[in-house]
């Protein structure tokens, strides 16, 4: 499927890229070969290809959710630049 120049320009808009003339004719061809590769893997038959979420046959990957060794407040603290009350301190992040 060949691309426009006006399509490539449309896409950069959309985009927010500005491309020169010889960027606009590169990308015009490198963006149709994409797109006629796309077409020829529609193409493919894969009526008789079964839906797969995965192909290794685990069904899960997560260790179990257990209480380890954790850091007392002071050592949490430690290296905090500005702390108040026994927590961090951070700037606001909104206004009031």
């Amino acid at each position: 499927m060949a691309l426009s120049e006006a399509e490539v320009r449309h896409v950069a808009r959309l985009a927010r890229i500005a491309l020169s003339d010889e960027e606009i004719a590169l990308m015009q061809a490198q963006l149709s070969a994409i797109l006629d590769y796309i077409a020829m893997l529609q193409e493919v038959d894969v009526s008789n290809v079964p839906p797969t979420a995965q192909v290794t046959g685990l069904t899960t990957v997560w260790r179990p959710d257990v209480v380890g060794e954790m850091l007392t407040q002071e050592q949490a603290l430690a290296n905090a630049p500005d702390q108040q009350d026994g927590m961090f301190r951070v700037r606001a992040v909104f206004d009031e």
